[in-house]
């Protein structure tokens, strides 16, 4: 899991990272937040849905504090997103809507996935990328005069604990990583939309 987040996390996307060091205009940063919430701001979310399918024991106590943590951030970025106003114009628009459903869907189908250690893995997957997706929201809500509320998220270092022995399990380990490996996936794809979306305004 560690290898997979170094080499498929968020923290590697060059726009991804020009966002959270506040180097794009403010209309990128809207846009960005904007997509985000589509992805990550509705209830149930990623986290609920895998705690709907958590056993009990040391899975479903991190997924509880976890989904609770999850409450403050979700409040955050809808307050980023009701501060950032409309999303900017941008050409093409319609396309890219309808990729973002396609992204938002597929999520939801790994978080609801039935089999064992998917929706945790995509669960654990969304908690470690939401350290760099953070600094995004952070950016923005720093360029509006928004607080920044402290994030109540499980820290690295518990998760790991609790990836390692989760993945005791062979069959649960392949389809936990799994899980992780689609999330980011996602996430991947939703920063090229925003990178390619930014680009197109930059045109018109």
């Amino acid at each position: 899991m560690g290898a997979l987040i170094a080499s498929d996390g968020s923290a590697n996307h060059p726009y991804l990272q020009r966002l959270a060091r506040n180097e794009e205009p403010l209309r990128d940063l809207s846009d960005a937040v904007h997509h985000i919430c589509l992805l990550h701001g509705r209830h149930p979310g990623v986290i609920d849905h895998a705690l709907g399918h958590a056993r009990l024991g040391i899975e479903r106590d991190w997924l509880e504090a976890a989904a609770d943590a999850f409450v403050i951030e979700r409040a955050y970025l809808v307050r980023i997103v009701a501060a950032a106003g409309p999303l900017p114009s941008t050409p093409g628009h319609a396309e890219s809507e309808a990729a973002t459903a396609a992204q938002r869907h597929a999520i939801d189908m790994l978080a609801q996935s039935d089999r064992a250690g998917c929706a945790t893995g995509a669960a654990i997957a969304l908690a470690m990328d939401w350290a760099v997706i953070r600094e995004s929201l952070d950016a923005a809500a720093e360029r509006l005069g928004l607080a920044s509320p402290s994030s109540q998220l499980p820290l690295a270092e518990e998760t790991v604990t609790v990836v390692d022995t989760l993945v005791r399990e062979s069959t649960l380990e392949r389809a936990m990583l799994f899980g992780a490996q689609q999330l980011f996936a996602q996430h991947r794809g939703l920063w090229d939309l925003l990178e390619a979306r930014a680009s197109a305004r930059d045109k018109q």
